[in-house]
């Protein structure tokens, strides 16, 4: 290690610093966001959490004035889950002298009793307070809202009639520019009952905030961009990232920011301290198992999502390798893309990254797996080898005794077969390997591959939906298995359709296709 341990690092808690954190110019991802201020629109900027919004707008906040403008950069989320405007607002008004305190062009706060009248009509407040601001001084203002999705119910109606009517007489009254709604959702995901949608039909659009020019978001960084991020420690420290440790840091997490700092943090700060060692890509797999296991807040937080019915709408689906469908499939859509969750893919939705696509499973699972009594020890030959077959006729028989009975009651009822094979293969493999999982979207089933040592085993998911159900899937297995140049797989073929009993559910039988050995487990 060298002498002097450099004073910066790798950044997995609240906005960057140049001078603390390693981090990428905030100005390269803020072109589209640049030329909407310029051309004075109102808009949103969306981007799930801890992807540089907050580092973007204090930015801003710093730029802007250099060009000639006005800049506050605002932070509502005190106000979060307040329904009562004048409460909601109150919270807001505390952010706002907070902020004016600490922002670069000192705006002056309005006297304590002025705030107390304006709050007594709430309605009219938001306004009053911005109108004050803007009248300080004659450059363009630019007001950043961060956390403005946090806003519920009547404050966020209001809240966005006030800003409407603030837009729409600007040429008559002081006010800002540019106003800009920060979050993970964009405006027409923040009303959502239908009381409230009734309350903002006079807006004359599904968007409750109309005068938005149009919504953008920040970029994830591109593979070049995580080399350069960690090309910084290295210059720093002399320790190298392996090229291809580089290059899997930004597979995992697929130039997610605080994925990329996550992994690299957890490896140059914990797992290889001594800078002298190259980081390979072991020890990037390894910060990978380690930020799963130890749900870190942004994975925690991920994990609390899945609990509402618009992301179970759109994640059980891609589970059970369907499509998400329904009226609400372009609302839903929305608002998981915008938490970070999914994205589109040449119009293919997918999970968004490799690490979501294990977290996500196993975040479902975790109450399973830590109430399954099977140990890995039970399932490994004397060899070393994973006896795979012992594994599945084990999970049958936890499946009849004990699984299938929670189906009704699941929160994810159609992927719950499929979210119990999982836990139990997690259980086991836990011990010495990994399950990967394939999310084969469209085509009704899921692709698992457990690795153990040197040992891949392919799994098939299927529900049998009819008799055509099995020589589909085994088609798909065949696929899979050339795909991978394997010799043998599984086909888990769950039944549960009423009436038909265990006898006839139950069964472990070999097929053959182009060569290969295809064992079909009922359950």
């Amino acid at each position: 290690m060298l002498a002097s341990a450099a004073p910066r690092y790798f950044n997995i808690a609240g906005p960057c610093y140049p001078d603390e954190h390693y981090m990428l110019p905030p100005e390269r991802r803020l072109g589209p966001v640049l030329e909407l201020i310029q051309q004075r629109k109102y808009f949103t900027l969306t981007a799930g959490r801890q992807t540089g919004k907050t580092t973007s707008l204090k930015w801003l906040e710093g730029y802007l004035p250099t060009t000639g403008l006005r800049a506050l950069w605002l932070d509502v989320q005190t106000a979060r889950e307040q329904p009562d405007p004048a409460t909601a607002f109150a919270l807001v008004f505390d952010r706002f002298e907070r902020a004016l305190r600490s922002g670069r062009d000192r705006l002056r706060a309005p006297e304590a009793e002025q705030v107390a009248d304006w709050l007594a009509r709430p309605g009219s407040a938001i306004v009053n307070y911005i109108t004050h601001l803007s009248a300080q001084d004659s450059r363009p203002f630019v007001l950043l809202i961060d956390e403005a999705d946090g806003l519920v119910g009547q404050a966020m109606v209001s809240f966005l009639a006030q800003l409407r009517d603030g837009y729409l007489a600007r040429k008559e009254i002081p006010f800002p520019s540019c106003i800009a709604l920060v979050g993970q959702r964009t405006v027409r995901d923040d009303v959502l009952t239908a009381e409230d949608r009734r309350a903002t039909t006079w807006l004359g659009t599904t968007s409750p905030f109309n005068i938005t020019a149009e919504a953008t978001s920040l970029s994830s960084f591109t593979e070049a961009e995580v080399a350069e991020l960690l090309g910084q420690h290295t210059t720093a420290t002399e320790q190298r990232f392996e090229p291809a440790a580089a290059q899997q840091i930004w597979e995992l997490g697929r130039g997610h920011p605080w994925l990329t700092n996550a992994l690299a943090d957890q490896i140059v700060r914990r797992d290889v301290k001594d800078w002298t060692v190259p980081v390979t890509v072991d020890h990037v797999e390894s910060a990978r198992e380690t930020i799963i296991l130890e749900r870190r807040t942004h994975i925690d937080s991920l994990v609390a999502k899945l609990r509402e019915p618009r992301v179970r709408r759109i994640i059980e689906p891609m589970l059970t390798g369907d499509r998400p469908q329904g009226d609400l499939l372009g609302e839903d859509l929305a608002y998981v893309v915008g938490l970070g969750l999914v994205t589109l893919k040449k119009g293919v939705i997918e999970i968004a990254n490799p690490i979501y696509r294990e977290v996500i499973p196993r975040a479902l699972t975790f109450d399973t797996q830590v109430t399954i009594g099977e140990k890995p020890d039970w399932y490994v030959r004397p060899d070393g080898s994973l006896d795979l077959p012992k594994l599945m006729q084990a999970f049958q028989t936890f499946w009849r005794e004990d699984a299938h009975v929670t189906v009704e009651g699941a929160a994810y009822r159609e992927s719950h077969p499929h979210i119990m094979l999982m836990a139990f293969l997690q259980r086991i493999v836990n011990g010495g390997g990994r399950v990967e999982r394939e999310y084969g979207v469209g085509r009704g089933g899921l692709d698992l591959l457990v690795k153990w040592k040197d040992q891949k085993h392919v799994i098939e998911v299927k529900l049998r939906r009819d008799e055509r159900t099995e020589a589909k899937a085994l088609a798909q297995l065949t696929s899979y298995l050339e795909r991978l140049g394997l010799q043998e797989g599984w086909l888990a073929l769950f039944d549960l359709r009423k009436g038909t009993p265990w006898s006839k559910k139950l069964f472990v039988r070999d097929k053959k296709r182009k060569g290969r050995i295809l064992h079909v487990v009922g359950l």
